[in-house]
């Protein structure tokens, strides 16, 4: 695992030469959620496929590219499509950009992602800042990471969400009149949807919402001291006693409703920060 510090080190430095240097936010932006990008002043972008030691996004509605630019006065870089444990990489790989973001001097991550909503009060297009979440992932990405140089491996997660930055989300949807839920979501392996049985039991472990992403990047943030927060659209009604077959292309959709106002959202969020 030594080596994955360096590749680290590498890409981070190989970004800074092509102009990837003084932001001090990350933004993920997840499944559908790509107009943000429109509030970004771009100064650089970068296909994944061209920086070294990164994965390449298999996912056909996750453009894979790197961004850099400006939203007001901040500098930000932005992941238009992240990585997932279900495209067969390792938790490591999944989670490498996060430690690059990190070496590249950001201080603040802000994840989206699409969920489907099992708490019966989740509608469509709802915007859910997660308060808290379950992993249920059968891989973690502190695992084997025995060289001091990564630090304390027994990470707090206590209190995995930034309480200043979740404030900033709850203030900010408040003066833009956005009702902002707040929920505990549970990461799954996918790819596949779940069963009613499966809803049942997510539910009954105290979950609100249930995705594919977020969780891996949470816990490495917390590793590397990146104070982060989250914002999940829901995209289906998970009632396992009124479940109706979705397809991905409805999930994609009905993210794409939700895309405006969560852009105007990470907007003002940013300039507040």
């Amino acid at each position: 695992m030594e080596n994955l510090l360096q590749k680290i080190d590498e890409t981070a430095q190989w970004l800074t030469d092509k102009g990837f240097g003084g932001a001090t936010i990350g933004i993920v932006l997840g499944t559908g959620l790509g107009t943000f990008i429109h509030e970004i002043e771009i100064e650089q972008t970068i296909s994944y496929e061209d920086i070294p030691h990164f994965p390449l996004s298999t996912v056909e509605f996750h453009k894979g590219q790197l961004i850099m630019g400006k939203v007001g006065n901040k500098k930000v870089i932005a992941m238009q499509g992240r990585f997932h444990y279900y495209e067969g990489y390792s938790m490591q790989q999944i989670t490498f950009p996060v430690r690059v973001l990190k070496a590249l001097g950001l201080q603040y991550l802000l994840l989206s992602n699409a969920a489907g909503g099992m708490n019966k009060s989740y509608k469509k297009t709802d915007l859910v800042l997660l308060d808290d979440h379950i992993n249920m992932l059968p891989e973690n990405p502190l695992r084997g990471l025995t060289a001091p140089a990564f630090g304390n491996r027994f990470v707090d997660m206590s209190g995995p969400y930034s309480v200043i930055l979740n404030n900033h989300f709850t203030s900010v949807a408040a003066k833009l009149n956005i009702h902002l839920k707040k929920g505990i979501y549970v990461a799954v392996q996918g790819p596949n949807l779940e069963t009613r049985a499966e809803y049942r039991q997510l539910s009954l472990a105290g979950a609100d919402m249930v995705g594919m992403s977020t969780v891996p990047e949470v816990i490495v943030a917390n590793h590397i001291g990146l104070a982060c927060a989250a914002v999940s659209v829901i995209t289906d009604e998970c009632d396992p006693d009124n479940l109706q077959p979705v397809d991905i292309s409805e999930i994609i959709a009905v993210a794409g409703k939700a895309d405006t106002v969560l852009s105007k959202l990470f907007k003002r969020v940013i300039e507040a920060i």
